[in-house]
């Protein structure tokens, strides 16, 4: 094989980086690569820090925060978890993870990474694999639960795109989305949208009156908004894309729909550079506590819960990929995933075709 072909596997034990993290101060990392795509992955959480190209500027699509797992919670916890030491968005992203194995050999390279999750009694485990020559890496999660009564689970893959990827009026984020409701008030939020009002994607209804589109990130505006969309049920395979066109980079995630039915937009922007644009697919429609989950139940007609039972495993697995298209592909219409390819349609016909024979 030769040596572009050839797939890197440096592993945390003195050979890792140290990544910055949000605050500043490094954290250990792993770093897996083939010849297309060089994933970092933090070792405080689990955070998927950056990811480039292998060919070309090095352009992470990830903000500073990166793509991260809320488990076991999403948003902010009730007074009695915040009593008892639960942190917002859960555990697993502030633990450290354990390099359990790695497989250096052979066409697919992988590490596998686990964490306990001590107030939630349970136990990660986190396979992250990239295969030679493919766009495309893969994530299987394995939750284990230690308590001997069912209970509900709350998961969210919480990732964020910022810059330099993110630059308010370049990038386009659209998924397969049907009926989305604009979260009540959060601390911060400012109020754009009108607060648990329900739209179809992508027009969200505005406060003063007339809708906006959430497909692109304005530019010049001060806004904090958050809304949730339920992906069209009828879909196998949900899917979320962020376009740069003029930049000819197209970065997204694909996922089993039946285990993320819901995607959570978080849009952060503070009229400048620092514009964030969460792409949360998860468990439930919002960001908040296991009980407010249960009784709200449904929303649209779908579950906005998903049961871990008593000493069982819950196990997901989604893909994310990032490419370059060419200078003419327009906004994205449609991915599909079939026949070990993700096939990525635009609105004009044309398709960009990467290779994932690994699937889901």
């Amino acid at each position: 094989m030769s040596r572009l072909c050839c797939v890197f596997l440096l592993v945390a034990a003195g050979l890792a980086a140290q990544q910055p993290r949000p605050g500043g101060a490094p954290q250990p990392s792993v770093t897996l690569a083939n010849d297309k795509l060089q994933l970092t992955i933090g070792l405080n959480g689990g955070r998927f820090l950056r990811l480039e190209l292998r060919q070309g500027d090095p352009i992470s699509p990830l903000a500073a925060m990166g793509h991260f797992l809320a488990l076991d919670g999403f948003g902010t916890p009730s007074e009695e978890e915040r009593a008892a030491g639960m942190p917002g968005h859960g555990e697993a992203n502030r633990v450290p993870v354990k390099v359990i194995s790695s497989n250096e050999a052979g066409p697919v390279r992988s590490v596998t990474l686990q964490s306990q999750l001590p107030l939630a009694q349970e136990t990660l485990t986190r396979t992250v694999e990239i295969a030679g020559g493919e766009n495309v890496v893969y994530v299987t999660s394995e939750l284990e639960s230690a308590l001997a009564v069912d209970r509900p689970v709350s998961w969210a893959e919480h990732a964020t795109l910022g810059p330099p990827y993110l630059e308010p009026g370049k990038i386009v984020v659209d998924m397969p989305a049907t009926r989305c409701r604009v979260r009540a008030h959060k601390a911060g939020s400012t109020g754009k949208l009108a607060y648990l009002t329900d739209f179809d994607w992508p027009m969200a209804p505005l406060t003063r009156g007339g809708t906006v589109s959430l497909l692109t990130v304005p530019a010049g505006e001060t806004s904090l908004d958050l809304a949730s969309c339920l992906i069209d049920p009828a879909r196998t395979y949900g899917y979320v894309t962020a376009h740069r066109e003029d930049l000819g980079l197209l970065f997204g995630y694909v996922f089993r729909r039946e285990e993320y039915p819901w995607l959570m937009s978080w849009m952060n922007y503070p009229g400048d550079a620092r514009a964030a644009r969460g792409i949360e697919f998860s468990t439930q429609p919002f960001d908040v506590s296991h009980r407010e989950t249960v009784d709200a139940h449904q929303m649209f007609g779908t579950p906005t819960y998903k049961w871990l039972p008593a000493r069982s495993k819950l196990r997901t697995r989604f893909l994310f990929f990032y490419t370059r298209v060419p200078a003419d592909f327009t906004a994205v219409a449609d991915v599909l995933l079939e026949n070990g390819q993700v096939k990525i349609r635009d609105k004009s016909g044309k398709l960009v075709t990467l290779s994932a024979a690994r699937g889901l």
